[in-house]
């Protein structure tokens, strides 16, 4: 037997009203839409569990995940079929963008008491490389600034896994390749040469929730300075982009701004926000 029958025999099959269910329920509870084209990827994804769980069908295993109270079992059938890719500084204009037109503009609000917080949320977090980057570059930007106010940094994720991933800041070295040289040196510690670990005041900076975006409302009683949404949307119809985008401009401060992938986009006239420039919108008012 070769290596890719062992692969083929050690998949479930998968019947179409199972891969219906298992589509439905996925859509209903994340918005995720999966077509008929992963299919095998379900299957691919999915059958390692149900031979832990001891399962014989997909049948029992939407049963198990539809029952399960917890969530945990929806976070690792989410896991299992989405890709939680990530790396930091990525799309690296953002953040010049962050840092040098919106940083000024709050630093200078917070210097004359017009406010006295500021809040970043990364949603759709993954395993925290872009809120450690937010981190990085705000105390990096502000520094001891930071002490003199109220500065909350939160990461939402739907995934258990991933969020206590991110919450550990344990990466491999390779991916600090594009991490500026004196960020590396003040932010990070290497504990081989195979592994570094954010330094634990950077992590005390961040609150780490675990958040389903389908939620019909968001547990905040403030709004948000900047909202990044990146590359998560993709996995999403338009009708579930168009009322997660809302949401969104609802806990967006006035003055405020929304990240989202420059592989994803925002119809004119779908939305409130304003246009800067790619996947940068700004609310201009209520």
């Amino acid at each position: 037997m070769n290596y890719m029958d062992e692969i083929i025999q050690g998949l479930f099959s998968i019947t179409e009203k199972e891969f219906k269910q298992i589509a439905q329920m996925v859509y209903d509870k994340c918005g995720i839409r999966l077509s008929e084209q992963k299919k095998s990827l379900v299957v691919g994804r999915l059958s390692k569990i149900l031979r832990r769980l001891g399962l014989s069908t997909f049948n029992e295993y939407y049963e198990y995940v539809f029952n399960d109270r917890s969530g945990l079992a929806l976070s690792e059938l989410v896991d299992k079929i989405s890709t939680n890719h990530s790396f930091f500084f990525r799309e690296t204009d953002h953040f010049n963008y962050m840092r040098s037109v919106i940083f000024p503009d709050i630093l200078a609000a917070l210097e004359n008491q017009q406010t006295k917080s500021m809040r970043i949320w990364s949603a759709g977090s993954a395993a925290g490389e872009e809120i450690y980057t937010i981190a990085m570059i705000l105390d990096d930007y502000f520094g001891q600034v930071l002490n003199y106010y109220d500065i909350g940094l939160l990461a939402t994720d739907i995934s258990y896994s991933i969020l206590e991933q991110a919450r550990r800041g344990v990466y491999p070295t390779a991916k600090t390749n594009e991490i500026p040289p004196e960020y590396k040196l003040k932010y990070f510690d290497y504990l081989d040469k195979e592994n570094v670990s954010i330094k634990p005041f950077l992590r005390d900076m961040i609150l780490f929730k675990r958040l389903n975006l389908m939620d019909g409302l968001f547990p905040f009683k403030g709004k948000f300075d900047i909202i990044f949404c990146r590359n998560v949307m993709i996995y999403f119809d338009s009708l579930t982009r168009e009322n997660l985008i809302k949401k969104f401009y609802n806990h967006i401060k006035n003055g405020g701004y929304l990240f989202i992938g420059h592989s994803e986009s925002i119809p004119r006239g779908s939305s409130k926000l304003k246009y800067i420039k790619p996947a940068i919108y700004k609310k201009i008012s209520d």
